[in-house]
């Protein structure tokens, strides 16, 4: 019997036709003969929705009572997907960060985990149960609810991970994987059958959205291998491992914004090199795209470009770049 931490985004737990869906997967591992720990993110917009509902109330309310706010979304998500695994018959329960004591320091909003004691949710998997976390918060030294910042779900899931020794923790995406570039907007773009951690860190922190980069640092200080996939039937994923060996070529091409400014970046260990250079401006000359500027980096290079150009040159540079 393994060990499986699984992680759930909020666009998978949208509706109430999600929620089932997912609730299907879960079961599934679980009938498999797994122990199954998951952790859930808030419901589509909700997050966005409560800090609206805030700015009504008070634009310049404290980080603390943010925090005690956002961390209700979570909470709802895994009360609900609770509901939805006992309708279908399995024994569940759903735990908040502060029941499983995911411990971090005080700054709110932006909470780093400490320690996580596990043993809660080992007493309730050793009970059969599956066990439902509230992804995205943690509780501080005095009793405080804290959130994690952007992509806290996923930091939470390698978190839970780590400290309870699991032997696999998938994430699951809107994409099967991780891949070259955005295959919504590059045709191109293949998945990664595995990456490293230091490799994903560079696209993660270079505008790639598929794992936020604090989850992936604590994955590779913990030795935790990440699976990441989709939620659809088949789907083959990628391994983000703590160690692999990287080939010499270019990994992937990112993009991030800044302002009416896009920065497009190749990322790979054969970066930067002037021939390299030399083929992506060449690329985006020929398709008529101007270079604003130039920057060079550590297995990296980076072009501007408008941002109104920004599809055609992510894909104008990955193809000059990324090897076939």
């Amino acid at each position: 019997m393994a060990l499986i931490v699984q992680k759930f985004g909020g666009s998978s737990v949208a509706d109430a036709q999600r929620i089932f869906h997912v609730a299907e997967i879960i079961t599934k591992t679980y009938q498999q003969g797994n122990s199954v720990c998951v952790v859930l993110s808030a419901q589509g917009d909700t997050t966005d929705d409560l800090i609206e509902k805030a700015r009504e109330i008070n634009p310049d309310a404290s980080r603390r009572e943010m925090d005690m706010l956002l961390s209700c979304g979570e909470q709802m998500s895994i009360a609900l997907m609770a509901m939805a695994i006992e309708k279908l018959g399995f024994p569940v329960v759903s735990l908040c960060a502060w029941q499983i004591g995911m411990a971090t320091d005080s700054n709110h909003s932006a909470a780093h985990i400490t320690k996580v004691d596990c043993e809660r949710v080992k007493e309730e998997l050793d009970r059969k149960r599956i066990v439902l976390v509230a992804g995205f918060q943690g509780v501080d030294r005095t009793g405080d609810i804290t959130t994690l910042g952007r992509g806290g779900s996923d930091t939470s899931a390698v978190a839970l991970a780590a400290f309870l020794g699991a032997e696999r923790c998938i994430i699951y995406t809107d994409v099967d994987g991780v891949y070259t570039t955005d295959p919504r907007v590059c045709p191109t773009a293949r998945r990664l059958a595995a990456v490293s951690c230091d490799q994903m860190l560079r696209h993660a922190a270079n505008g790639a959205q598929v794992l936020h980069d604090r989850s992936v640092a604590l994955a590779a200080r913990h030795g935790v291998t990440v699976e990441v996939r989709s939620c659809e039937e088949g789907s083959v994923g990628t391994l983000v491992v703590p160690h692999v060996e990287e080939s010499r070529e270019v990994t992937g091409v990112t993009r991030s914004r800044c302002g009416e400014v896009t920065r497009v970046t190749a990322i790979g260990r054969a970066l930067p090199s002037l021939a390299a250079i030399r083929a992506a401006v060449s690329a985006l000359e020929t398709a008529g795209i101007t270079v604003l500027g130039l920057e060079e980096g550590e297995q990296r290079v980076t072009l501007l470009v408008k941002r109104d150009d920004e599809d055609a040159a992510l894909c104008a540079v990955h193809d000059a770049l990324v090897p076939r």
